[in-house]
């Protein structure tokens, strides 16, 4: 933050040539300059580069207000967020302006008041961008007077004023964000007696405060955010409000498994001794991430209600604090995420995910389960050969010599959670047909990642119904 302007009073800010300029013509000015020097606006945000950015690009520069439409977590309050980036870094107002008056265009009683009595002496602050950024949620319980302002009757009492005197007003939310970015989250949530109160602040200026019709022509980017589930489960936008909003912007989920991986990877919050500690082969970042897809796309979950991004992100932390946990039980300095530790995902992925009546009936764990079963299917055959439901009678598979092993040999293969690195590479490396698959179709597999690769196989090969995985409460078994 560079430091704050030292002009204190309106005669010397007259004196320095500056110029007042409304946040709609502020927002433009300052992203005309970005795009022109090629800078990126939204830093951190992903996959939305050539959809939703532009758009919102087009908006801001169009001056409109915005509504951003998508399911939960798309990074719709992330976008409006960011746009005070696009703001100049301080602004002048009136000392003791309750909304930020602008000291060459002062719209409140008090300030015109104080220029008229002041005059170049008037006193003059500075409001930083991070400081003009409000937001409110939405609820049903929301009123007029918390949004638009009430008769405050501690202040009449204080003023010694009637009622009838419009120095009494409480301002609420929105007058007190003038010159500022103003978002309502989740807007369908409103109710429509409430949304019918933003009609006229949003196109003519005008606030009506309990028989006050006070002409504020407040100056102020409205950001809305909203779920397309809620036109139907809780509310909707009316339709007079909806018209008086310039640019209605569709977001959306990731569209592959790449950029899902950079928006975990930017998002998660992880211990500098975790990243140290624990190695996270790349398929098992794309396992994580497809269990985000799968669960959009299962008839288990509410797809009305989406998966939101924080699904991944919150078990990318906890896969890595499983891992943690093992080697700090084991007293191991270092480990690698293993296939069995996205057992410790689960609660992150049963608290993000709305259930159907089916889902229900499964049982929020057995769903978790499922998802990250189907994950491991459609990877697996991604990168191996099909396995064909029905083949002929004593056709040769790839697969045959793994099979074979667990016939012929041991019958048996047991995985402990907490077994230590040695013993769970032991486990592994003494099937020595994994080794023949990985080097025929996955010769390019880090060595690092082998023992994962190995244990995704046999995970594989269960879903495929080829060998039987069961669970058990320290681990899993493979027969």
């Amino acid at each position: 933050m560079t430091a704050k302007p030292e002009i204190k009073t309106l005669g010397s800010l007259k004196a320095s040539g500056y110029q007042t300029k409304n946040i709609k013509d502020e927002l433009r000015d300052n992203l005309r300059l970005k795009i022109l020097n090629k800078e990126n606006v939204f830093e951190g945000i992903f996959g939305y580069e050539n959809t939703v950015i532009p758009q919102l690009e087009q908006a801001i520069l169009s001056r409109h207000n915005i509504n951003l439409l998508g399911l939960r977590g798309q990074a719709k309050t992330r976008l409006a967020r960011m746009m005070t980036t696009l703001l100049d870094e301080w602004i002048p107002f009136v000392e003791g302006s309750e909304i930020n008056d602008d000291p060459f265009n002062p719209i409140s009683r008090y300030s015109r008041e104080l220029i008229e009595k002041e005059g170049d002496n008037t006193p003059i602050e500075w409001l930083h961008r991070d400081e003009r950024f409000f937001e409110k949620l939405a609820t049903p319980d929301v009123t007029v007077a918390d949004l638009i302002g009430d008769v405050d009757p501690i202040k009449a009492a204080n003023l010694k004023l009637s009622y009838a005197d419009d120095r009494v007003i409480h301002f609420g939310m929105i007058p007190r964000a003038n010159r500022c970015i103003f978002v309502i989250n989740e807007l369908p949530d409103l109710q429509a007696r409430i949304q019918v109160s933003l009609f006229n602040i949003l196109q003519e200026g005008d606030v009506q405060i309990r028989g006050f019709k006070v002409r504020m022509p407040l100056d102020i980017q409205f950001v809305f955010t909203a779920n397309p589930e809620d036109y139907t489960n809780r509310g909707s936008i009316v339709t007079p409000l909806k018209d008086r909003i310039g640019s209605q912007i569709l977001t959306h989920y990731p569209e592959n498994i790449h950029i899902a991986k950079e928006i975990t990877k930017y998002e998660s919050e992880l211990d500098s001794r975790q990243k140290e500690s624990v190695y996270v082969p790349e398929l098992a970042k794309d396992l994580l991430e497809q269990i985000g897809f799968e669960a959009r796309d299962s008839e288990y979950v509410d797809s009305k209600s989406g998966v939101s991004a924080r699904m991944s992100i919150t078990a990318f932390e906890n896969l890595l604090s499983t891992a943690e946990r093992r080697a700090l039980m084991t007293g191991e300095a270092k480990t690698a995420i293993r296939l069995s530790d996205f057992v410790g995902i689960i609660p992150a992925i049963t608290g993000k995910v709305e259930l159907v009546y089916e889902g229900e009936q499964e049982g929020a764990e057995a769903v978790a389960e499922l998802l990250i079963d189907n994950a491991v299917r459609t990877l697996f055959g991604t990168l191996y050969p099909k396995i064909e439901k029905l083949h002929k009678r004593d056709a040769e598979t790839p697969y045959d010599s793994v099979i074979d092993w667990f016939l012929d040999d041991k019958g048996f293969l047991e995985i402990t959670d907490n077994s230590s690195d040695e013993n769970y590479s032991k486990q592994l490396n003494v099937i020595t047909p994994l080794d023949d698959l990985i080097n025929s179709y996955r010769p390019e597999t880090d060595e690092r990642d082998r023992l994962f690769m190995k244990e995704f196989i046999l995970w594989g090969l269960s879903v495929s119904k080829k060998l039987n995985k069961e669970r058990f409460k320290t681990g899993v078994f493979f027969s």
